[in-house]
Parts: C-alpha cells; structure tokens; sequence
C-alpha cells in the first residue's frame, strides 16, 4: 500500500495533504491531465467548490475506466485563479481523498483558456498490477 513521508524534522503540512507519498513496486501509474469543472452537457458553475466537485467527478471517470478508485491518487497538482479560491478548493478536495491524504501542490494561476473557469485540477494515481 502508499505510504504518507513525513520527516520528523520538517514542519507538518499545513493543510490537508503528504509531503510526499511512497508508492511500493509493482505499481501501475496513472496520469490525469488537468480536468476542468464542465460537466458532459457543457455546463460550468460559477462558484469554486461546484466546479472543483466536477473535476475530481471526472476524475473519478477517468480512474474508473482504468480499473482504479479516488483513493488510489498519490499526486494532485491543482490551480485555482485566486486566493479568494484557495478554501473553497481545499474543502471540497478533502471530501474526495482519502488517507493518507494525498502528495498536493496548489497554485495561483492567472487564468485558463475560458474565462468561467476558476479551477483545474490533474492528478497521479497508482494502484496494484492487475
């Protein structure tokens, strides 16, 4: 299984996730590129949490198709075009991963290629060898 690495000698992450997660050999990779909140009909929330929802939502489709759950992801690169978004984003990630929590950067960006957008999110999963 993952391991969540923490070294005793470096301050706790300060949110929700690892500083770094250890996957065993014999592992199959998985890698997201950065999904969006649209849902299949074209549709974008405005607020943050509706569009981080549908993000790992396509997430979890992604994974699925490849034999894999949200709970296998050990990396989340995320970006948000505001820090007014940062806990908004954070909240709603944490009702989508599991323990240990992830390996997570999240970053300030100054927008995607549609204005509506306000988050994307691309992870790395990893799961046993079928």
């Amino acid at each position: 299984m993952k391991t969540a690495i923490t070294p005793a000698d470096m301050a706790p992450p300060f949110a929700r996730y690892s500083h770094a997660i250890e996957v065993p050999a014999g592992h199959r990779l998985v890698v997201c590129s950065g999904q969006l909140g649209i849902d299949s009909q074209g549709e974008v929330p405005a607020d943050v949490e509706g569009q981080t929802r549908l993000c790992f939502e396509n997430i979890r489709r992604i994974l699925a198709a490849a034999d894999m759950g949200l709970s296998d992801i050990v990396r989340i690169n995320a970006y948000v075009t505001g820090r007014e978004h940062l806990p908004g984003y954070m909240k709603t990630r944490d009702e989508f991963t599991g323990s240990p929590p992830p390996a997570s950067t999240l970053m300030i960006v100054s927008g995607f290629a549609r204005p509506e957008f306000v988050v994307e999110v691309e992870v790395i999963a990893a799961a046993p060898e079928r």
